[in-house]
């Protein structure tokens, strides 16, 4: 699969009529609304259209030829991406994304600007951010809607939305309970974590919704959210061993931040079961970790095996994957639009 401009394009095209009628529709209420309408628009331009493009890539591999319908329900899956980034910044108290401010962030710098203090702008940051979160949230649904599907159809496209939803919140439950234990959760668990907050909205449920669209059998729907289930774990394991041993110009992502806020992974998980985690747990978490630190942990989690097991694990579920897309209620043309994506997230690893 890949994200092709021609797909993008329908997504953009929708986002940008839905952001023009709500900044409209909020002039009408005064210009600090449109300002907080403008800044989510901001936070929701510059990602990859990476969940609206797995929504047409299955519904055009079933056969589907509505574009127009189709990036409506797309679009939907990406404004719902933006609420729940969004609101995971406010739980992590994060203020950057995509190496800029996000809503939070702007929020508060607008706040400072405006001489208030710190700590009560970075309040003022968060709560408006938990305000555009809803928003975002609230308007996925409307946007399914406006795609213009009726009856049943759109009934099991608001089922499928909501299990998203569903999942993913009781997926960020697990991470924050998480970081309130000191013992380190087991590989399990985290699994469990990543299939519920990302692996369910970011893959399983797009391609579902697409086949759904394209109006693909119930046999051919559950295949297919299998196979998405498990190419999301395995891409979601993939993520943390790049956050950790990564090239940061490949992946515009710090191998330190991980390091440095305790992220439990299935690479954490694995280490604090060998005999390496007494010299890992010390540096792990600590905010003024430095670059000498993180490369001792580095170290230790590669002598522990920790990092042999997370590559071994990503690959157990990759195959995983690939025996779904095999089988024999999904036609050739969903195993050639999906067959070469099981490959690339492996590769992003090496």
């Amino acid at each position: 699969m890949v994200v092709t401009q021609r797909r993008r394009q329908h997504v953009d095209a929708v986002l940008d009529r839905f952001f023009g009628i709500a900044k409209t529709r909020a002039s009408t209420i005064g210009p600090r609304y449109v300002t907080l309408w403008e800044t989510l628009e901001k936070n929701s331009a510059g990602g990859k259209r990476f969940r609206p493009s797995m929504v047409l890539a299955a519904y055009e591999a079933f056969g589907g030829t509505d574009s127009e319908t189709a990036a409506y329900v797309g679009a939907a899956f990406e404004l719902l991406h933006t609420a729940l980034i969004v609101h995971d910044d406010v739980i992590d108290r994060d203020f950057i994304r995509r190496g800029g401010p996000n809503v939070s962030g702007s929020y508060r710098d607008l706040a400072q600007t405006a001489g208030i203090p710190i700590p009560t702008a970075e309040h003022r940051g968060l709560s408006v951010a938990v305000i555009a979160g809803d928003l975002a949230l609230f308007n996925a649904f409307r946007l399914l809607d406006r795609s213009g599907v009726a009856g049943v159809l759109r009934e099991r496209l608001h089922e499928i939305l909501d299990e998203a939803m569903f999942a993913s919140a009781a997926g960020e439950l697990l991470d924050v309970d998480f970081s309130l234990h000191p013992d380190p959760p087991s590989v399990d668990d985290i699994v469990d974590m990543e299939r519920l907050k990302t692996a369910v909205y970011s893959f399983e449920t797009p391609l579902q919704a697409g086949a759904v669209l394209a109006g693909a059998d119930d046999a051919a729907v559950e295949a297919l959210g299998s196979f998405g289930r498990n190419l999301g774990i395995a891409y979601q394991i993939v993520d943390d061993l790049l956050g950790v041993f990564g090239d940061e110009g490949d992946t515009g992502k710090s191998t330190l931040g991980d390091l440095r806020e305790g992220k439990r992974t299935v690479l954490i998980a694995y280490a604090a079961t060998t005999e390496q985690w007494a010299q890992i747990e010390p540096l792990f978490g600590d905010a003024g970790l430095d670059e000498q630190g993180a490369q001792r942990i580095r170290t230790l989690l590669e002598s522990s095996g920790a990092r042999r097991y997370a590559e071994a694990l990503a690959s157990d579920f990759a195959n995983r994957a690939w025996e779904h897309l095999a089988s024999a209620s999904l036609p050739d043309s969903v195993r050639a639009e999906f067959r070469g994506f099981v490959s690339t997230v492996l590769e992003r690893a090496k």
